[in-house]
Formats: C-alpha cells, sequence, structure tokens
C-alpha cells in the first residue's frame, strides 16, 4: 500500500462523519449529502500532495466540500422541489419531546441568515476553532467571533420567543 493511499485513507477514516454531518446540514438529504461527501473524497484523493499539514486537513476537507456543493448548484442536476427535513437521528436523545426540541433548533438555526448560521454549524456541529472557521470561510478571526457571537445572540432571541419555552410572545 503506498504512502498517499495510507494517507487518504486516514483522512477517510478520521473525517467522514463530519463531513457527512456537514454536507446533509448544508442539503437536508441523505443521499445528496452522501454524494457530497464522496465528491469531496474524490477530489482530495487528487489533490492530495497539495495538504502538507495534517493539522490543517479538516479545514481543507470542508473547504472542497462546500465548493463541491456551490458546484451542484452550478450544474443544476438536482430536482429540490418540497425538499424533506429528514433531521440526522441523534442517537443520544431521550425521546420523543428531546427530539422535538432538537428539530426545533435545527428550524431556528436554519432561520439565521447565512453569515450567522455558517459559522454556527462548523462551530458546535464540527467543533472547528475561530482559527479553523476564518480559515474554511476565508474570513479573519475578528469577523468570525462577531458572527458567532451575533448568531448566538439571535438564537437566544429566537428560543426566548418561542411559546415552547414558556416565554411570552407579545411585547
Amino acid at each position: 500500500m503506498s504512502n498517499k493511499q495510507i494517507r487518504y485513507e486516514a483522512l477517510v477514516r478520521a473525517f467522514h462523519a463530519d463531513l457527512f454531518r456537514y454536507a446533509f446540514w448544508l442539503c437536508h438529504q441523505r443521499t445528496v449529502a452522501e454524494d457530497l461527501v464522496q465528491e469531496t473524497f474524490l477530489r482530495a484523493w487528487k489533490s492530495l500532495d497539495s495538504l502538507q499539514e495534517a493539522a490543517a486537513a479538516k479545514g481543507w476537507l470542508i473547504t472542497i466540500l462546500r465548493r463541491e456543493n456551490a458546484r451542484r448548484f452550478e450544474r443544476k442536476q438536482f430536482d429540490y422541489q418540497d425538499v424533506d427535513q429528514d433531521w440526522l437521528e441523534d442517537e443520544h436523545s431521550e425521546g420523543p419531546e428531546q427530539t422535538a426540541e432538537n428539530q426545533q433548533l435545527h428550524q431556528y438555526i436554519a432561520r439565521l441568515a447565512e453569515e450567522y448560521r455558517e459559522p454556527l454549524v462548523l462551530q458546535v456541529l464540527l467543533g472547528m476553532t475561530g482559527d479553523e472557521i476564518a480559515q474554511t470561510l476565508e474570513l479573519n478571526l475578528n469577523t468570525v467571533n462577531t458572527r458567532l457571537f451575533r448568531a448566538r445572540q439571535q438564537l437566544r432571541e429566537l428560543l426566548l420567543q418561542s411559546p415552547a419555552t414558556g416565554a411570552s410572545q407579545h411585547g
């Protein structure tokens, strides 16, 4: 087995689950997410020699995945009418109430402007640091930190307005 193949297989093992979760968040369809991840790893294989630092692998793969997602709209080969919001199953949930809360949280996050939503998802879903998010989104760290702060602030406001939290919606 070649050194390239060993490096590649290590990347797939280490990051496949994170890439799938992020791809699913982007497109909300399991089969499209699987295709995006497959295309991402195909492109990663072709340009694996350009990855110099193993520590940068996650950001590098996320960047490839984001570009693949953008390409799918350019190609217009997918049909997105009535996209089903079949959320990923939470294996750690405690029951239907927790599942409903998770779905509501997903809906609130989806209501955030993309400039706030994407850094928040990268941080919460993939555990990326501010520096990694800045590199992935090609922003400076201060911008990322501001967007994360505003995303949390807007999310908090949405949650406080929710009837499920017991907060009043008038006023």
